[in-house]
């Protein structure tokens, strides 16, 4: 499977993400090849080029009834991005403070132990979903 940024890199699949994104808070049970083409201006076998990549990166699910398919967002893999930015996004300092504001009967090495344990558990969270992922799809014998 290829690398999530990799994926993402690409300005095509991005748009393609956010359109499905935008369908989805619609209602939509998915949305055609042909209406993503008319959305984004884009040739259709070029559109189908990137859903093959977004597939193979369980970014989009697709539903085939008869000789259509229907794509939707899979977001979870987006997650990996998330963690990766968050560190990036969050001023340590300011997250102290914030935690710190909300609950002020705690002392300062508390409120920095609970936010470490906090980002260590989403870390190990992810990290034991990445592993155990190969194996969720696998039928049961």
């Amino acid at each position: 499977m290829a690398d999530i940024f990799d994926v993402i890199a690409d300005g095509t699949r991005r748009d393609i993400l956010q359109f499905l994104l935008d369908r989805s808070g619609t209602g939509e049970r998915g949305t055609s090849v042909s209406h993503i083409v008319a959305e984004l201006g884009v040739s259709q076998p070029t559109v189908s080029k990137h859903l093959k990549v977004l597939r193979e990166a369980d970014l989009v699910s697709v539903r085939e009834e008869g000789q259509h398919r229907y794509y939707s967002l899979s977001p979870e893999p987006l997650d990996v991005i998330d963690d990766w930015l968050v560190p990036f996004l969050v001023d340590e300092t300011d997250a102290s403070a914030a935690l710190a504001a909300a609950s002020p009967s705690l002392p300062d090495s508390a409120v920095r132990t609970a936010d470490a344990v906090g980002r260590a558990a989403a870390s190990a969270k992810h990290a034991l979903e990445s592993a155990l992922k190969p194996f969720r799809d696998r039928p049961v014998r």
